[in-house]
């Protein structure tokens, strides 16, 4: 990769060059810290989801801090791993696939793959028979953001039958599930562990590996996850329900891994009677997640020679920046009283899906990202 410069912080970058584009700020050691926090807590293997954030940069330091396995969801994100890492381990978990793209994937030696249906283990028919196969087990689960098994997943009953198909056609069997994005709750990952054994010992298969997902609840407001609470009941009940032949475990968290590594700094373009933020981002921007999953309250106001704003709180509604009216956060959001035009907001925790699911809708959307030290 190029050099990259590197700043002391936000403030400071923006005390320096005020920008009047919407920018990412990333810090590289706050990545790489977390990263390794999962792999000195989480008791099995780490794996990374690229969906979250595929950035180069992202990628290229969760190698450097010993992430080796990716969970991938395309060709395109398959690419993307391979570009910065020849070797690493690809993980192809989406649960649907054009033949085609198994076709890519037996090109690109992926290592493990995940089903929810008949047809779908058919389509995998090509690949060698040393992949790992994981049955995806969904279940009506609570403590998450919001449920993944509305889409993916096949209830127990035809989980038992799926996992006996994938040890007759040779694959080695493995069973899998998330539980939700944001899932605080350790409790959500015991429900799903007991399940897995039940599958298990009622298909008569023994699995090489249970996959609990990515779900680790990110820091977007309030108390930062208690992530080693989560990791030790994972281990504790899984020894309790598979006893001594208990099946190695790993993770895959995308969202938890690198949101705390990015700040979106956005400007204020304008304030408005009725106490109206008009902001250079929106929800077609770095924000776009908000509409569905709420808006990040961990913010902080700066003026534009870095220096904090700390009037009293006001509740205010926020736009974006585009024509269109639905561009605005779903609540309004406690901002300072003294915030002026020219101000910046920085949202923290949103390394993961910003930049991901960014549009250039009117030309808007986040531009370069600049590397810092420390986000503040």
């Amino acid at each position: 990769m190029r050099e990259i410069p590197t700043w002391a912080d936000p403030a400071t970058h923006i005390a320096r060059h005020r920008p009047d584009t919407a920018l990412f700020y990333f810090a590289p050691a706050v990545l790489q810290a977390t990263a390794r926090r999962f792999l000195a807590g989480f008791p099995g293997l780490v794996t990374y989801a690229v969906k979250a954030n595929a950035g180069e940069e992202v990628l290229a330091n969760l190698v450097a801090a010993g992430i080796g396995t990716f969970d991938v969801a395309s060709p395109q994100e398959m690419r993307a791993v391979r570009a910065i890492c020849a070797d690493a381990v690809l993980h192809y978990n989406n649960p649907v696939r054009s033949p085609d793209e198994v076709a890519f994937a037996c090109e690109m030696g992926v290592a493990s793959c995940s089903v929810d249906d008949r047809r779908e283990l058919e389509k995998l028919a090509p690949l060698p028979r040393d992949v790992e196969v994981a049955v995806r087990l969904a279940l009506p689960v609570t403590g998450a953001a919001y449920d993944f098994g509305a889409k993916f997943g096949a209830p127990p009953a035809a989980a038992v039958a799926l996992l006996r198909e994938v040890a007759e056609m040779g694959f080695r069997p493995v069973l899998t599930f998330h539980p939700g994005t944001q899932c605080a709750d350790p409790a959500a990952w015991g429900t799903y562990i007991r399940t897995a054994a039940q599958v298990a010992h009622e298909a008569g298969v023994r699995i090489g590996r249970l996959n609990v997902g990515g779900g680790f609840a990110s820091h977007r407001d309030g108390a930062a996850p208690d992530l080693e609470a989560i990791f030790d009941h994972i281990g504790q009940v899984a020894r309790q329900e598979f006893g001594p032949d208990a099946p190695g475990l790993l993770c895959e968290p995308g969202r938890a891994m690198a949101a705390e590594a990015f700040t979106l700094a956005t400007r204020v373009k304008a304030l408005r009677g009725g106490n109206a933020v008009l902001l250079n981002d929106g929800v077609y921007g770095g924000l776009f997640e908000a509409r569905d999953i709420g808006t990040a309250r961990r913010i902080t106001a700066i003026a534009p020679d870095g220096t904090p704003r700390n009037g009293a709180p006001v509740a205010r509604t926020v736009f974006g920046p585009t024509c269109d009216s639905l561009d605005r956060l779903p609540e309004a959001i406690d901002l300072p009283s003294d915030l002026a035009e020219g101000d910046y907001l920085l949202f923290a925790g949103m390394g993961a899906y910003s930049l991901s699911l960014a549009t250039r809708f009117n030309g808007y959307g986040p531009g370069e990202t600049v590397t810092v030290d420390g986000l503040g």
